[in-house]
């Protein structure tokens, strides 16, 4: 192997183990999420914004850590195009996208686009470095080191992409699980003359949960000075689920127009069980579908074979 091989291979090792590492240690916590809530009241008292997130951010990070930061604007500025290259959607739906599937939950909606670029990113160098530098180790001609360097490229994009997907169908089957029991709760408390609000206090003091968080959020804006309705829509807005969309929209109909809350919710809690059993039975056929597959390819042909396996002795007299 010549010299100019032995040093893109080790080079591309180095970048492969470098961006592995920076992906997958995790950094300490930060103290100023803590802290900041604390601050805002005093910074309202002063005449100044409550917000000092942007004060404070010390700059993007790849992936969910803090060991790749912005060394200098053009560099940032090229890896963000790179970033936007690989990623072709608008910040806005990214973002809804990313909120609904869990990712970078210490970071702002308007942050999360950036560092979820910077991932993708991050990944298909890590997995072309990878390729390449295997591909260079195995003494490969110059057109295969290309090709598996794209192939590495592609893989690692594929698989930064299938977080989102994977991560909002994970959410979705939590929140859908959590719904029966959290309009129960509220239904119940609504029943014997508690309000809307009190109900929604009531499970978040009480419960925990993806859908606990988003109903504490809805809680968190109505103190600030929104409407509960205003609230909910948003919140109906975010939920990935469709089934929370439909509860936080019954909560601001009987809000705002003053029907039976506890009746609708229990209606609605009936359905969402019909729905769930139905799934389950789905499942439970798939899943017997799936187990007869090995029957017909595995042991089928080996019961065929024997039992053909002596009509050749019989027909020829062997």
């Amino acid at each position: 192997m010549s010299t100019g091989l032995v040093v893109a291979a080790v080079t591309c090792s180095v970048t492969f183990a470098t961006v592995g590492v920076a992906m997958i240690v995790r950094p300490l916590r930060r103290l100023g999420p803590r802290v900041r809530p604390y601050l805002a009241a005093s910074r309202i008292g002063l005449g100044l914004s409550p917000d000092i997130r942007s004060d404070t951010h010390p700059g993007a990070r790849m992936g969910d850590n803090t060991t790749w930061r912005r060394p200098s604007p053009p560099l940032s500025t090229v890896v963000d195009r790179l970033g936007r290259l690989l990623v072709l959607v608008d910040d806005e739906k990214l973002a809804l996208r990313l909120r609904q599937s869990g990712l970078y939950p210490h970071l702002e909606d308007s942050l999360r686009p950036q560092a979820y670029r910077m991932g993708v990113l991050g990944r298909v160098v890590l997995f072309a470095s990878g390729l390449t530098a295997v591909a260079l180790v195995a003494g490969s001609s110059a057109a295969r080191v290309v090709f598996f360097g794209l192939a590495g490229g592609m893989v690692g994009a594929f698989l930064a992409r299938s977080r989102v997907a994977n991560g909002v169908r994970r959410r979705r089957n939590s929140v859908r699980s959590e719904l029966y029991t959290i309009n129960q709760l509220i239904a119940m408390y609504a029943r014997v003359g508690g309000g809307a609000i009190q109900g929604i206090r009531y499970v978040v003091a009480r419960a925990r949960g993806i859908t606990v968080d988003d109903l504490a959020e809805v809680l968190l804006l109505h103190e600030r000075g929104w409407s509960l309705s205003e609230a909910l829509e948003r919140a109906e807005r975010l939920t990935p689920e469709p089934e929370a969309a439909r509860t936080y929209r019954l909560i601001a109909i009987s809000q705002e127009q003053g029907a039976d809350l506890a009746e609708a919710l229990l209606d609605l809690s009936r359905d969402l069980r019909a729905g769930r059993r139905d799934d389950l039975r789905r499942q439970a056929a798939r899943r017997r579908v799936l187990m007869v597959i090995p029957v017909v390819v595995i042991l089928a042909p080996v019961t065929i074979l024997f039992m053909a396996a002596p009509i050749p002795s019989i027909v020829f007299g062997g």
